[in-house]
């Protein structure tokens, strides 16, 4: 985890980091991977449009 970004006591991420894993079953650390992965490809996703969203601003307004 990055240190330098600044958490909110409430946010999601940092509570996940927090919870005890040993409680876990096999099949419910393995869900719980899959779901880590989906919100991983829903975050890239999101990246993804913001940089070509981006991109296509600098080009509109870039100095010639």
């Amino acid at each position: 985890m990055d240190d330098d970004l600044p958490l909110r006591r409430d946010d999601p991420l940092a509570q996940l980091a927090k919870q005890d894993l040993d409680p876990l079953s096999l099949d419910e650390l393995d869900e719980r991977i899959a779901q880590l992965r989906q919100e991983i490809s829903r975050c890239e996703a999101k990246k993804g449009a913001a940089s070509s969203h981006m991109k296509a601003a600098d080009a509109l307004f870039k100095k010639g």
